[in-house]
C-alpha cells in the first residue's frame, strides 16, 4: 500500500470485535490474563500481547505499526514526547564513558538534552555540521555510539547531507538517529535514505491540531544484523541483559532496538504515552499527508511574500529557488515540499520583538506544525538556554524570527505580516 493509504488503514482489522470503524481507545491500565501460565509466557516473550500499559497498549499498537508502515520501518515504540524519543533513542545505545555526535543544527531542547542533561549521565555530546558532515567521521572514535541529526532543522530550516551522514555511520559501524519531525513522514523517509533510526515529535505534524504531546521512535529492518557485527561496540544487545532473566536481544526474532528500549526503558523510566493521546494521533495522521502538503505550499507563497519585502533582511526556506538547501530539498523530499517551517531576519533584535507582538492572525507559541499560523523568536524562547555562542554557532541569531505556516487562506497570513512588518 502507498503511504496515504497505510495512515487511514495500516494494522487495523475492523472486522475484529464490534466492527468499529474508528480504532478503538483502550483506556485500561492492566490487562485481565487467562491464567498464571498465560501471565508468565507474556513476561517471558514466548506468547505476545498486553501485559500494563506502561509496556504495551492496544491502541498505541495501532499506531506503532502503522507509523512504522508509514516510514518503512521494522517496528516502532510510542513514547511520551519528542523529548522522550530523543532521550530513550540515546538512553538504548550509549551509557556512562560513551560519547555521541550531535548535529551543530538542532531544536533547542534537543541541544540542552544531548549537553548538558545527558553529560550528567556520563556521555558527551561532540558536534559536527550537518550541511555536509566534513568533520564528521574525525570525531568518530571506539566510544562512539550515535550520530544523531535533524532532516529538517528547526529553527534554521536547514537540510542535512542524509546521504553522506550514513555513509559514515556505516563505514564505521555507528548507529545513525534521524529526528524527522519537521519533514514529517509525509515527504521523506529516513530509513529508504539509510538511516538506522528515526524518531519524531508527533506533537507537530503528526497531530497538527496542538491536542496531544506524544513521540515516536522507528527502527529499521536489519538492525540485530548490526548489532551483531559490531558486537564490540554494541554489547548490550548481543550480551545477557540481567534486569531480564539473561535475555540477549539479538538472539529474539523481533526489531531489536525498540525491543530493548521497551522492555528496559520504558518499563524502567516509564514516560509512556497515554492511550487517549495515541488515539487522537491516529485521527491526525490519516490526514497528514494532505496537511503537510498544504503546509507546504502555503509556506512556499508566503516565503516568496517575505523575500520580496523590503524590511525582511533574509528569508530561510528550502522551497525558494534561492535558498541555499533548494537542491536537497529536491533530492530528498516528496515533491521538492520543505514542510511548514520559515524563519526569516529582520533589522534588529527590537524590531524583531515588534513585529512579533504586532501579529493578529498568528499566535505566539512555541509549538509547530499546527492548523494554525504560530510565530515566535527563536533566541529568547526555544533556544534561550543556549549560550550566546552556542546560538551563533547553531545559526540562530537575535534578529530571527521563526514561523509555522497553517491552513488559513495564504492572503490573510500575508495581510498581517505586512501590517506588522510596517
Amino acid at each position: 500500500m502507498q503511504n496515504e493509504t497505510i495512515a487511514v488503514h495500516g494494522s487495523y482489522n475492523k472486522k475484529e470485535g464490534y466492527g468499529s470503524m474508528a480504532v478503538p481507545i483502550t483506556q485500561t491500565t492492566a490487562y485481565a490474563f487467562r491464567d498464571s501460565e498465560h501471565a508468565a509466557n507474556l513476561f517471558a516473550l514466548k506468547e505476545l500481547g498486553p501485559i500494563y500499559t506502561r509496556l504495551n497498549n492496544p491502541t498505541t499498537d495501532v499506531l506503532e505499526q502503522r507509523f512504522a508502515q508509514l516510514e518503512g520501518g521494522a517496528a516502532a515504540l510510542c513514547v511520551s514526547s519528542g523529548q522522550s524519543a530523543i532521550f530513550y533513542a540515546i538512553a538504548n545505545v550509549a551509557s556512562a564513558g560513551d560519547n555521541i555526535l550531535i548535529s551543530d543544527k538542532l531544536y533547542g531542547g534537543a541541544v540542552t538534552l544531548l549537553t548538558h542533561t545527558i553529560k550528567r549521565f556520563g556521555i558527551e555530546a561532540k558536534i559536527f555540521r550537518s550541511e555536509d558532515a566534513s568533520d564528521l567521521e574525525e570525531q568518530i572514535d571506539e566510544d562512539t555510539k550515535a550520530i544523531f541529526f535533524e532532516s529538517l532543522s528547526n529553527p534554521q530550516i536547514a537540510i542535512a547531507d542524509v546521504e553522506k551522514i550514513v555513509e559514515v555511520g556505516q563505514r564505521n559501524g555507528v548507529l545513525t538517529i534521524c529526528d524527522n519531525t519537521v519533514a514529517s513522514a509525509a515527504l521523506f523517509n529516513p530509513i529508504k535514505w539509510g538511516v538506522d533510526v528515526v524518531v519524531h515529535s508527533t506533537s507537530k505534524y503528526t497531530n497538527g491540531q496542538g491536542t496531544a504531546i506524544g513521540g515516536i521512535i522507528v527502527e529499521r529492518d536489519g538492525l540485530s544484523e548490526f548489532f551483531k557485527a559490531n558486537e564490540n561496540r554494541y554489547s548490550d544487545f548481543t550480551t545477557p541483559d540481567a534486569s531480564y532473566h539473561g535475555l540477549v536481544y539479538t538472539d529474539v526474532p523481533l526489531p531489536n532496538f525498540c525491543l530493548r528500549a521497551r522492555l528496559s526503558l520504558l518499563r524502567d523510566i516509564g514516560a509512556v504515552q497515554s492511550p487517549h493521546n495515541s488515539w487522537l494521533l491516529i485521527q491526525t495522521l490519516e490526514t497528514l499527508a494532505l496537511r503537510v502538503d498544504k503546509h507546504s505550499d502555503n509556506a512556499l507563497e508566503i516565503a516568496e511574500f517575505l523575500e520580496a519585502h523590503p524590511k525582511v533582511k533574509a528569508v530561510n526556506y528550502p522551497g525558494l529557488k534561492s535558498d541555499k538547501y533548494y537542491d536537497k530539498a529536491q533530492k530528498y523530499f516528496k515533491g521538492g515540499k520543505a514542510s511548514g517551517l520559515i524563519s526569516f531576519d529582520v533589522e534588529s533584535f527590537e524590531e524583531a520583538r515588534r513585529v512579533i507582538d504586532s501579529a493578529k492572525l498568528f499566535s505566539v507559541v512555541v509549538n509547530i506544525g499546527d492548523s494554525k499560523s504560530l510565530i515566535v523568536h527563536p533566541a529568547s524562547t526555544t533556544h534561550s538556554q543556549m549560550s550566546p555562542e552556542e546560538l551563533e554557532k547553531a545559526g540562530v541569531n537575535p534578529v530571527t524570527i521563526r514561523l509555522s505556516i497553517g491552513l488559513e487562506n495564504t492572503e490573510d497570513l500575508k495581510a498581517d505580516l505586512e501590517q506588522a512588518l510596517n
